[in-house]
């Protein structure tokens, strides 16, 4: 199809996009195909509808929340700066926000960028304000491929704006991160091609009449270095116009444009004095695990950038990350004494709502019907593919879950070109090794697998399916879509007779820090079909680095490092009419991790919604990161490389503390069985009574639950005798000691703590006995996928989870349980209902009040912030899938009070401890940040 063809789709569009977006109330899709079939017409397109159509309904139904900010409550900052701009001075940004609406984002949600952005940029110093000397230190929190660059391109476009001179953006640790994110300067800010085989091209927000382009040291190809400084002799003063570098963040790139900055531009030596400037630190939590690589040692690095920021009279740091808990929590005693100014964020954390249609951790890990849908578990792997295999290993066949994992890539590309999007791109993403020859070997097998199917679909696409069918490859491509695409709204035959197409611009990459292969998601300039790409790589694919149109991913690893993991989801993001074909193959252990993962980043932005509500500061926020119990794999992590044990910090405030590494072995479930009875029978030295909840009306049906028992105001030490009486398997014993010093280091402000024995359905007759819970040992619930849960003499329980939701409402007032409702409301609506019109907000609290008829389904984090002492849940499980394990097996929950950021208990870690922790299990030869 002509490029002539594409741009009128593109355009109509987008204005079918504005169009609908000044509809007063929120657009059916009825009201939608209606409105395209007049404007279609009158534009005289003549491509198809329905893609168009339900493109539309995915950008006006699309919302985002302002988000929230924590500011230093005691500096002396005028927040208001901003306001005071006249608003014609807003040329770079509102040349941005619109060139953002001409790639299809709807108004609204430009318009809230334009708001978080001119937020965040208010948090920043005026830098026409006066005054010789200023500095202003912030970090914005985002979820992970969530839409960070758009955002930060944001500020830096109202920055320039602003007066901001020089900006630094340092795009992370890898060559192709930094010229991805080149890339997306040059379109969205530059306004010029940087490549210097296309001449400064005019493009992106430069195709705008009059765009005043600024001007940039660094191009698409080549970093700032030494010879790039030499060469150039320019000095920041010499540009009327903004200037804007993109770096990596490497020492040598950063020693390269301290020296210069400091040699060319400082006056005598010392400050440059009359240039603010903004640095952004995207991934600022990378180069954050010491490794054997100078270049990337975090405490150089972290140095050097504070070098950088001291050459300024009047400087400002913002770092970007996902997962706020390493780099610039460094401690400034590691740092030699002539470096400047910490880069900890005193003076503001932003933490950004994601859009409403972003595909992440929630629906993959933690939303029990999407991961159902998205999630399929690998137990064919480790033969053939050892997670930990080393440099050498020799790959000689595939898992069969891997071509699988391809069928279903080929099928999906072949739905999605019948949706209409032949034009988009489409990406698989295959992480297996962080070793390039290993990488190069799955390849090649992947390349000969491909090139065997796409001779048989040559051959039998067109052919009858009885025919088609006999053939093992193109039988295999039709279970992959019997099995997962049934409902995706076509047929075989359909999906049959399109599979040819699917090759067009089909490529195979392997894609690491060394890489010669060149994955470049760009337009066909004929209109033609978009790339259709096969990304097989490491750590390269794990950081940063956007794999567009991923559709499907296969990732067979076994870091727990919580930053490392965490990165790897490159399959978070934005999946526009295609996040029903979505697919994530892991093993069921990791997959277990990421819900840990995803609940705890989920609860670092609760948290600072919290201290914003209790009027606290960053450095509070800063407590809580270094000494909250998921740091301790990268804190430790730094020293011990070389063996040595480090003494940590750790702090339960606000925290939910399981037990869910239970012991196989039945002397020993039978002596913690004994120990409840006889507690129990003691009383706990507290007071007892059955605890029954109220009356709530569902579906017409009045039900009176009742879940237990509840022993009010134990003596902490009581509770801390039982769980120094409690067998746990070896595995939890550390975690389990250090909860134990963490109640006795707090039980001069928490004396007293509840204890809920808990027991669906109330209590039996018989005595000192719980009903049970069942919990899998072996589950079965990913389409007939099977997890083995019990590792040697360990039942590992799924999720990390023991506790139900709704369990630690226990013991709770009403008075707490109505404030913990309402908290948990506004929250889970505010986004729903941002920048609405008032009749939208009605319409949309009619539907609040059905969906809440009965109690609403609140996270368990609203009822911990509510608690005022500690709380012990004790569970009785019950084994399912696994005749070998007998029930009842006992396991216990400790629920923290939150409030204290102060408060904390030494660890002395070393490699041991830190294996035996459930907290974290490091696998060493994985902390190095390249592909070897």
């Amino acid at each position: 199809m002509s490029q002539r063809i594409y741009s009128e789709e593109k355009n109509f569009k987008n204005a079918l996009i504005a169009g609908m977006s000044n509809s007063p109330d929120t657009p059916t899709r009825e009201m939608v195909e209606s409105k395209a079939k007049v404007m279609a017409d009158l534009f005289e397109y003549k491509g198809d509808l329905q893609n168009v159509i339900i493109e539309t309904l995915i950008a006006i139904e699309t919302r985002m929340g302002i988000g929230e900010s924590l500011i230093d409550t005691e500096s002396i900052h005028d927040d208001q700066w901003v306001q005071r701009r006249p608003q014609n001075a807003w040329i770079y940004s509102q040349a941005y926000f619109d060139f953002l609406e001409s790639e299809g984002w709807a108004p609204k949600l430009t318009q809230t960028l334009g708001d978080v952005t001119e937020k965040i940029l208010g948090h920043l110093q005026d830098p026409r304000a006066e005054g010789t000397q200023w500095s202003r230190r912030g970090l914005v929190i985002g979820h992970v491929q969530s839409g960070k660059t758009a955002n930060y391109t944001g500020v830096i476009a109202r920055a320039a704006d602003a007066g901001y001179k020089l900006i630094i953006v340092i795009a992370g640790i890898h060559n192709n991160l930094r010229k991805q994110t080149q890339a997306r300067i040059d379109e969205a800010f530059i306004g010029r091609s940087s490549d210097p085989s296309k001449k400064r091209v005019p493009i992106g927000v430069g195709m705008q009449k009059d765009y005043p382009n600024p001007a940039t040291l660094t191009n698409i190809r080549d970093d700032f270095n030494k010879n790039t400084a030499a060469k150039s002799g320019w000095k920041i003063n010499d540009f009327s116009k903004p200037i804007i570098l993109v770096i990596k963040k490497n020492v040598s790139t950063l020693d390269a444009l301290h020296d210069w900055l400091k040699g060319l531009n400082a006056n005598g030596g010392s400050q440059i004095r009359d240039v603010p400037m903004l640095l952004i630190d995207d991934e600022a939590d990378n180069a954050s695990i010491n490794t054997n690589k100078e270049e990337l040692d975090p405490t150089r690095t972290n140095a050097t950038i504070r070098r950088i920021l001291g050459l300024f009279a009047k400087s400002c740091y913002v770092g970007y990350t996902a997962t706020p808990f390493a780099n610039i929590f460094i401690n400034p005693d590691e740092l030699p004494d002539n470096v400047p100014d910490e880069l900890f964020p005193r003076d503001f954390i932003y933490c950004l709502d994601a859009p409403t249609n972003y595909f992440g951790a929630e629906k993959v890990f933690i939303n029990d019907e999407t991961s159902k849908k998205a999630l399929r578990f690998i137990d064919d792997a480790e033969e053939l593919l050892p997670l930990g295999h080393k440099n050498n290993f020799e790959v000689k066949e595939l898992p069969s879950s891997l071509y699988r994992a391809f069928d279903e890539f080929i099928i999906a590309r072949a739905i999605r070109n019948l949706r209409g999007q032949h034009r988009k791109h489409c990406s698989m993403m295959v992480n297996v090794s962080r070793f390039v020859v290993v990488q190069k070997q799955v390849r090649e097998l992947l390349r000969q697998q491909e090139l065997k199917v796409r001779a048989a679909v040559g051959m039998y696409a067109n052919m009858p399916d009885e025919s088609a069918s006999r053939n093992p490859l193109m039988q295999s491509l039709k279970e992959a879509f019997l099995d997962e695409y049934i409902d995706a709204g076509v047929s075989w035959d359909e999906v049959k007779k399109e599979l040819p197409n699917v090759f067009t611009r089909f490529g195979l990459y392997v894609i690491n820090s060394g890489s010669d292969d060149i994955l470049e998601f760009v337009d066909d300039d004929s209109g033609g079909p978009g790339v259709t790409a096969v990304a097989v790589g490491g750590l390269s694919l794990s950081r940063g680095l956007t794999v567009e149109g991923l559709t499907i991913s296969y990732m067979y690893r076994n870091t727990k490092m919580y930053d490392t993991l965490m990165q790897m989801g490159r399959w978070f993001g934005y999946r526009p009419n295609f996040e029903d074909l979505c697919r994530v193959h892991m093993s069921g252990d990791s997959a277990d991790w990421y819900a840990h993962i995803a609940e705890a980043a989920d609860e670092l932005v609760l948290q600072v919604k919290r201290m914003r509500r209790d009027k606290l500061s960053p450095k509070e926020f800063g407590f809580y990161v270094q000494n909250h119990p998921d740091v301790l794999s990268i804190t430790a992590a730094n020293k011990m490389l070389s063996g040595e044990e480090v003494v940590v910090q750790k702090n339960y405030s606000g925290k939910l503390i399981e037990c869910h590494q239970l012991s196989t072995d039945d002397s020993v479930n039978a002596a913690n069985m004994k120990l409840l009875q006889d507690s129990w029978s003691a009383g706990f030295g507290g007071s007892t009574g059955e605890e029954t909840e109220a009356k709530d009306l569902i579906s017409g049906k009045v039900l009176v639950p009742s879940k237990g028992l509840i022993f009010r105001d134990v003596n902490i030490s009581e509770i801390e005798n039982f769980l120094r009486g409690f067998d746990v398997h070896s595995e939890f014993e550390g975690t389990k000691k250090v909860a134990i010093a963490y109640l006795s280091a707090i039980a001069t402000a928490n004396p007293r703590g509840d204890v809920v024995l808990i027991s669906p359905g109330g209590i039996p007759e018989q005595a000192f006995a719980l009903n049970t819970q069942k919990r899998s040992a072996q589950s079965n619930t990913n389409e007939g996928q099977t997890v083995n849960h019990i590792v040697g003499t360990s039942w590992n329980l799924p999720k990390g989870r023991v506790a139900s939701k709704g369990d630690e409402r226990l013991g709770l007032s009403k008075e707490q349980l109505e404030r913990a409702e309402m908290n948990a409301r506004t929250d889970a609506f505010r986004v729903m209902t941002e920048g609405k019109t008032e009749k939208e907000r009605e319409n949309a609290a009619i539907r609040v009040e059905k969906a809440d008829a009965g109690r609403p389904v609140v996270s368990d984090w609203f009822y911990r912030e509510q608690r005022a002492k500690p709380l012990l849940m004790i569970h009785s499980l019950e084994p399912t899938g696994n005749d070998a394990l007998k029930g009842p097996i006992i396991s216990f929950g400790i629920s923290f009070p939150p409030g204290d950021y102060v408060t904390s208990v030494s660890v002395v870690a070393n490699r041991i401890w830190m294996r035996k922790s459930s907290d974290t299990e490091l696998i060493w030869e994985e902390e190095d940040e390249y592909d070897v």
